[in-house]
């Protein structure tokens, strides 16, 4: 998500939701193969930027987005590629580093980390975590993987959920100068209060509420960020939010209203497509006209 610029883009989760009509669930290699069909038509029609989401369950497909990433990148040439999110609080923040600093280089320089602590918690037992150090696994992951992205060989021991880094070579090195390292927020003040200490851009996920609702967290992550003697200009702010393209806002509800209540997802590709075409040639240049904020991420879910 290049500095100064307002981008617009897709969100999709993998989730496996059954069809309102027929009640069939998609088939999980078919379904996998639309997604990556959904990431080729976005960066055709102009779009910015593609999230995968990581959930760990048997309704969501991509339980590995670096994977999905990856293939996405062999199919696309300009759009940037991120998770939304990693939880990073389940995972090793060298593994993760190795991942994206692969995806940079197989993209070349199209890669992005949204870290997260995650809106399902079933990652923290399948990874042997105790929901207990939920707010201090992050804490100390994210600390550690900042730190990854500055120093390459990195001796480190600030922490208690890992062992320490004795002049650890951790590669590859990603071919972006510095690795945009995103941190998704839900809403909880504190971590807006933190990510702008840190002068990490924050991406918000409006699940409910209006958008306008959550102007009170991005004033947090500024004010914090100026606080920390950070330019709070700097401080990018995305939103993610749910939402469908039709021919008319009538048609939109008439489509998106049977998926959405059915789970936040599962819309017909063709009707999916159609979306995504219609939301890089009218809508994005529309918004890109009127709202050209220079520190605002604007995204919309493919699938979910």
């Amino acid at each position: 998500m290049t500095a100064g610029a307002f981008e617009i883009g897709l969100i999709t989760f993998g989730e496996l939701t059954a069809d309102p009509a027929s009640g069939q669930l998609p088939e999980p290699h078919q379904h996998l193969r639309g997604v990556i069909e959904l990431a080729e038509a976005a960066d055709q029609a102009g779009l910015d930027v593609i999230g995968v989401g990581e959930h760990h369950r048997s309704d969501f497909v991509a339980t590995a987005p670096p994977m999905v990433l990856a293939a996405m990148a062999e199919r696309t040439r300009r759009i940037r590629l991120t998770s939304a999110v990693t939880v990073l609080s389940s995972d090793d923040p060298v593994r993760v580093w190795e991942q994206f600093a692969t995806l940079d280089l197989l993209s070349s320089g199209r890669a992005e980390i949204m870290a997260g602590r995650g809106s399902y918690t079933e990652s923290f037992p399948l990874f042997g975590h105790d929901l207990a150090d939920y707010a201090d696994l992050f804490r100390e992951k994210l600390g550690l993987l900042l730190r990854i992205r500055e120093t390459n060989p990195l001796t480190w021991s600030d922490g208690r959920f890992r062992p320490p880094l004795r002049q650890a070579d951790i590669a590859p090195r990603s071919l972006q100068k510095e690795l945009p390292i995103w941190v998704g927020v839900g809403g909880t003040p504190t971590s807006a209060v933190e990510t702008g200490a840190r002068g990490l851009p924050v991406m918000l996920g409006v699940l409910l509420g209006t958008v306008g609702s959550h102007s009170r967290i991005v004033d947090l992550h500024r004010l914090a960020g100026e606080r920390a003697g950070r330019d709070p200009a700097t401080l990018r702010v995305g939103l993610g939010v749910q939402g469908h393209v039709g021919r008319t806002s009538t048609e939109a509800r008439r489509t998106m209203y049977p998926h959405f209540t059915a789970g936040f997802g599962g819309t017909p590709q063709a009707q999916l497509l159609a979306s995504v075409e219609r939301l890089a040639t009218e809508v994005a240049p529309v918004l890109r006209r009127e709202l050209a904020v220079p520190t605002v991420t604007a995204t919309t879910p493919g699938r979910g």
